[in-house]
């Protein structure tokens, strides 16, 4: 919370800055010219008084909270130097054994993040201050733990629970296949934009023609590419009734609900998204195109057009791909196909296969399910199924994953009522910031497509 009214306190010094400035305008030319002010003037002049008065009555409120937070934080290292001053050396018997304490905010517990948030932010609750303050800490302890970042948060009451984190890691590996293969990072703090520098020309050497002679000298060049840092964000409205009365906790329904959503939108702005400096998979501009047109397509040309793909990776990049991403569906085609004997071309792992096309691992909807040429194969409902003239046609993506860099920062949430206080509810809302860079290494990808992926017939 500290830090959260330190931010603040900052950007109202700012806007009373700014006022100022305007203020100290209308008076510039008046006393240039040395006269009164014009009616206008001393309109102008009131106005903007007022306007920096009232921003000093703004400041002095989120001051005055933090005063009395920072005194509490006083107060407590106090009575902590003193606990461990006046401690007795050696263990003490107390007839308590504390094993584990349960999370401030977890699935079944009494405590609502939601409401908690929604009491400190608009009614100064202490109590729920603290305990978002604790959330904050085992938040913060948790997720050392793991790949995701609060680097880019600015206040920790904002960051959702650590149960809701752990869902939203099981929910996002359900429902983002593609934005979980590929490179991730944190997202850096205080950026829109991260830029990556290359090398656009290399250097050369050469056979040198006679001794004594010149060798070989080329300068390399570089350049840059550059990726935005996108918000994916999402709003519910709850009544006040809901926050206040209810027996059930919605934390668990709202906020579950908005990271499966949340993890579907990233991974189809990695798969999908054409803007500039955002480009997902599909739509990197130099990448390997294959076209696979059929009006009868089988599983044989597919499997041509899948290692037409990976041989231009080779060529193009110089370093082998590692993955392969297809829709369910298409994957489907695969395992019902069979050769003109009625055997079928894909076949469980388990049953130590010869002569197969591919090879079956899990039977999942999404996720991992088994080998095609060498590499594993992702299957993800998120790639379309409707691109290409017919608006029938699915891809297949053949790509160097690692190449692909995600910055992803960690969702917060946040409650606001003003918006909605004539109808007696709360707006809640979630976001993230994430930006992809695809395009450092567009040979790094290659995507089939054409009358050859159609809806395959079963």
């Amino acid at each position: 919370m500290l830090a959260f009214l330190r931010t603040q306190l900052q950007e109202l010094l700012e806007q009373r800055a700014a006022l100022k400035t305007e203020l100290d305008g209308v008076l510039a030319k008046p006393a240039e010219e040395k006269r009164a002010l014009t009616d206008d003037e001393d309109k102008a002049f009131a106005e903007k008084r007022d306007a920096v008065k009232a921003k000093d009555a703004d400041i002095e409120t989120v001051r005055a909270r933090i005063d009395e937070l920072e005194e509490g934080e006083a107060r407590d290292a106090k009575a902590a130097e003193l606990r461990a001053k006046y401690q007795p050396a050696g263990p003490q018997p107390t007839g308590i054994t504390v094993v584990s304490e349960p999370e401030t905010y977890r699935k079944g517990g009494k405590a609502s993040y939601f409401r908690d948030l929604y009491r400190s932010q608009h009614m100064g609750d202490r109590t729920a201050m603290e305990r978002l303050q604790r959330n904050d800490a085992e938040v913060s302890a948790g997720l050392e733990k793991r790949a995701l970042t609060t680097t880019d948060g600015s206040a920790g009451e904002f960051v959702p629970p650590l149960w809701m984190i752990d869902d939203y890691v099981a929910l996002a590996r359900a429902g983002r296949v593609v934005a979980d293969q590929v490179q991730h990072q944190p997202l850096p703090p205080g950026t829109d934009t991260i830029s990556l520098p290359r090398v656009a020309s290399g250097t050369a050497t050469a056979e040198q023609g006679t001794q004594n002679s010149p060798v070989q000298n080329t300068d390399a060049t570089t350049s840059s590419v550059s990726a935005s840092v996108a918000t994916i964000a999402g709003q519910q409205v709850v009544p006040q009734q809901l926050i206040d009365q209810s027996p059930i906790n919605m934390d668990q329904i709202l906020l579950a609900d908005l990271a499966a959503d949340y993890a579907t939108k990233l991974d189809t702005f990695v798969i999908s998204n054409n803007a500039a400096n955002k480009r997902g998979l599909l739509n990197v501009s130099g990448l390997n195109a294959i076209t696979y047109t059929d009006a009868t397509p089988t599983v044989g040309e597919a499997y041509s057009k899948v290692g037409d793909g990976i041989q231009q990776i080779h060529t193009g990049r110089l370093l082998p791909p590692d993955k392969i991403f297809m829709h369910p569906r298409r994957w489907a085609w695969y395992t019902v196909s069979l050769d003109t004997q009625g055997r079928p071309l894909v076949v469980p792992a388990a049953n130590m296969p010869a002569n197969v096309l591919a090879a079956m691992s899990d039977v999942v909807s999404e996720g991992f399910v088994g080998t095609l040429q060498g590499l594993p194969v992702y299957v993800d409902p998120n790639i379309p199924v409707n691109l290409g003239a017919g608006t029938n046609e699915d891809r297949i993506i053949v790509a160097r994953s690692n190449d692909v860099i995600l910055f992803e920062g960690t969702p917060r949430s946040e409650t606001f009522r003003e918006t909605k206080a004539d109808q007696l509810s709360v707006l809640l809302r979630f976001y993230n910031y994430a930006a992809l860079h695809s395009e450092r290494y567009p040979k790094s990808l290659s995507v089939v497509s054409g009358t050859g992926l159609i809806a395959p017939v079963f």
